[in-house]
């Protein structure tokens, strides 16, 4: 069985998460163009390696942050959104 930390929730098991897709910082809305919005909204980089991804506890609907290996999948860490602030993240 796979588990994941829930920053709200502790260790619980994998089938009770959904994947939210890459993390990505959010333009700035007074500056960026329509080709800014259509990147950050429909790409995603796939990059393999560690990547930071939006994951949610869907019994709680808790979005937090994890940063998972995509060649082994393991999890690294997770963190909630306003820790995003506080540390540099890649």
């Amino acid at each position: 069985m796979k588990l994941m930390h829930c920053p709200l929730n502790g260790q619980r098991n994998i089938s009770e998460f959904t994947y939210g897709g890459e993390y990505h910082p959010m333009p700035n809305p007074e500056e960026s163009t329509v080709d800014t919005w259509i990147e950050y909204i429909y790409f995603d980089k796939n990059t393999a390696g560690i990547v930071l991804e939006w994951w949610c506890h869907t019994a709680t609907s808790y979005w937090f942050l994890a940063e998972r290996n995509t060649i082994t999948d393991e999890i690294l860490r997770t963190l909630p959104v306003s820790e995003l602030k506080k540390e540099p993240v890649s």
